[in-house]
């Protein structure tokens, strides 16, 4: 599918903003922490940056983290069959190990793999996100080539009260909420339950050669049962203290050598906020996450993956004037592995200094940021970014900046121990690189925003990222019956890209629309130059339209994305598809309400790795009680 339409969609919305704009004055800019390490509004933000509230997660009823980010300007979702299946986000065509993900601002993520496991991180536990696109390895390190998400548990405030909820759907889906949290002036809590099941669909329409190298025509269902805990206090000298703790414990079925897994997130924190003079603020913070899995074969035990992240962090803010801010700040990092698997190399720690400058006259705005990285087995790394930002009269800003970032190998790049398994007469083998050098990046981006009234506005993003020593695992066949998986570091690629956001109000409906267009283009010498890196669709659209009618809301999302394709070689492709949800709610009685969702009303059959399945048309339908 070839998304040639776009550019006239986006004209026609754009047209609709402009007969009705009747956003709430009242609507207040939200305030974000992750594009600077510092407190501001997001019309302030110098990086393009999308915020996802509590209200538009139930709002859109979604079941997991990855149907909520589907579609978001800039990034890909890759889901390999389902609830609980592997999955993997690309932003701005940058790898799945480049996007750096913070839970309450503790790192998080397997040691071994170099990505995270967002299929196990429940939607029901989570306060907002925010995403800011474009390098931020300047601020916080490794992995923010391609961007930063960063998840908010749920927080308490006001009067202590309860809230749940229980819904049941197709794939014989249910799932279930209870918290209670509040607090006052000075402190607030939240604690909180889930729990989903589902016992799913076939997750892959393997072969012995091919998809998951298998043929298991079966159900791969999931569970997953999690708990949080979120707390602090303001003291009389203005000092803060805060405590976090997150656990997922998730049980998966799918298909393959080995077909279940038990696994583990946990995240666990703290932060305490001081102000030793009146322009003074000093933030210590600590915490550790875990990822943990243990795999098995039909019934038995096959292998375990244990991986702990411990990080402190001292931050200091000075405030210079009104319109200056100085930031400066030592990271300290360490991460282990305990497995089944032999590593050659079983820990490894990094230490940081970070430095930040903000400031403005006018209306100009800049940040310039600086961060010297020392790691133990690659030595120094420096990053930098820079950005301007100019108010450019009647409600139209814009942006340019220039950043660089780096990654280093992960454990799996760099010491997976040779290994070979026969599966159905196909022998597997994978080794890693020791060899491999870390992946460099450099990013310029430029943004404009219009925006007419509170809530409504139009955000436009063009930028060009170029990655040297970019590693890739690529699986090729060095036998009649047999597949050999190794890392490599491919050379450059480029990426070039542009975002379009739309916000708006039109005839008493919240229109928001998400456009990327995307050209990720492998520059390394050889018979892959010129092709499209894997699983990154060039064209993708989301539309979300949603209207209340007094008691009854009612609501719809369209996703439309272009082909991708599945391997380096551009040699197995995987067609374009459009996707139409449908919602409703009901306010029956005071604080309950009753919501029904149809996903993918079209049943349309897609695939966003290939040979493995994504759900059909389905139905589900949730009991709210919120006071």
């Amino acid at each position: 599918m070839q998304l040639r339409s776009l550019p006239a969609i986006m004209a026609l919305l754009g047209s609709f903003h402009l007969y009705s704009m009747a956003a709430s004055a009242a609507e207040i800019e939200p305030v974000i922490v992750t594009a600077t390490r510092t407190a501001q509004t997001v019309d302030e933000s110098l990086a393009s940056v999308t915020v996802i509230t509590r209200e538009e997660i139930e709002q859109l009823q979604v079941q997991s983290l990855q149907d909520l980010l589907r579609g978001v300007a800039g990034l890909d979702i890759s889901n390999n069959g389902g609830a609980g299946k592997t999955t993997s986000i690309f932003m701005r065509g940058t790898e799945s190990g480049h996007v750096l993900v913070l839970i309450d601002g503790i790192k998080v993520g397997s040691v071994t793999l170099g990505r995270v496991a967002f299929q196990d991180i429940p939607v029901a536990q989570i306060e907002r996100i925010e995403i800011v696109r474009g390098p931020r390895s300047s601020l916080y390190g490794a992995e923010a080539i391609g961007g930063v998400i960063q998840i908010f548990t749920r927080k308490g405030q006001g009067e202590i009260k309860p809230s749940f909820s229980v819904g049941a759907g197709s794939y014989g889906t249910y799932n279930a909420q209870a918290g209670v949290a509040g607090g006052s002036d000075n402190s607030w809590f939240s604690a909180n339950l889930s729990d989903l099941n589902t016992t799913g669909f076939n997750a892959c329409n393997g072969t012995s050669s091919a998809g998951c190298f298998t043929v298991e025509p079966d159900k791969d269902g999931y569970h997953n049962a999690a708990a949080s805990l979120r707390g602090g206090f303001r003291f009389a000298n203005s000092a803060e203290a805060e405590l976090n703790a997150l656990r997922s414990e998730g049980n998966t079925q799918y298909d393959g050598y080995v077909n279940e897994s038990s696994s583990v997130q946990q995240v666990v924190g703290g932060r305490i906020r001081v102000s030793p003079a009146p322009d003074w603020q000093t933030t210590f913070a600590a915490g550790q996450s875990r990822d943990e899995s243990d795999n098995f074969k039909d019934g038995s035990f096959s292998s375990s993956f244990n991986t702990q992240r411990n990080s402190t962090s001292w931050q200091n803010d000075i405030t210079v004037d009104a319109d200056r801010l100085l930031t400066f700040g030592l990271d300290q990092q360490n991460d282990s592995v305990d497995s089944t698997t032999a590593y050659a190399v079983k820990s490894r720690s990094n230490t940081a200094l970070f430095t930040q400058y903000q400031g403005g006259v006018g209306d100009h705005d800049m940040q310039l940021s600086l961060r010297r990285d020392d790691n133990e087995q690659f030595g120094y790394h420096t990053t930098g970014g820079l950005a301007f930002g100019a108010n450019l009269g009647d409600g139209l800003r814009g942006t340019l900046s220039y950043g660089t970032a780096f990654k280093a190998p992960t454990f799996n790049d760099l010491y997976w121990p040779s290994s070979s398994v026969t599966y159905s007469g196909i022998t597997y083998i994978s080794h890693s690189n020791p060899l491999l050098s870390p992946e460099k990046s450099k990013t310029i981006e430029l943004g404009l925003r219009y925006t007419l009234t509170a809530g409504s506005y139009i955000n436009l993003s063009a930028y060009e990222t170029t990655i040297r020593n970019l590693i890739s695992w690529t699986t090729n066949a060095t036998g009649p019956s047999e597949y050999t998986t190794a890392p490599d570091n491919v050379g450059m690629v480029n990426i070039r890209g542009l975002e379009a956001i739309l916000g708006a109000n039109f005839e008493e409906w919240d229109l928001k629309t998400n456009l990327t267009l995307l050209d990720p283009e492998n520059r390394a010498s050889g018979p892959n130059y010129g092709k499209a890196l894997p699983r990154r669709a060039k064209e993708s659209l989301r539309v979300d339209m949603d209207r209340s009618l007094g008691e009854y809301q009612l609501g719809a999302s369209l996703r439309a994305e272009g082909q991708r394709y599945d391997d380096l070689s551009n040699s197995l492709r995987l067609g374009g598809y459009t996707t139409v949800d449908l919602r409703a709610g009901y306010d029956f009685a005071k604080e309950w309400q009753l919501q029904a969702r149809v996903e993918n009303l079209l049943d349309k059959e897609y695939e966003t790795a290939a040979f493995f399945n994504q759900p059909g048309r389905s139905l589900f339908v949730t009991l709210r009680y919120q006071p």
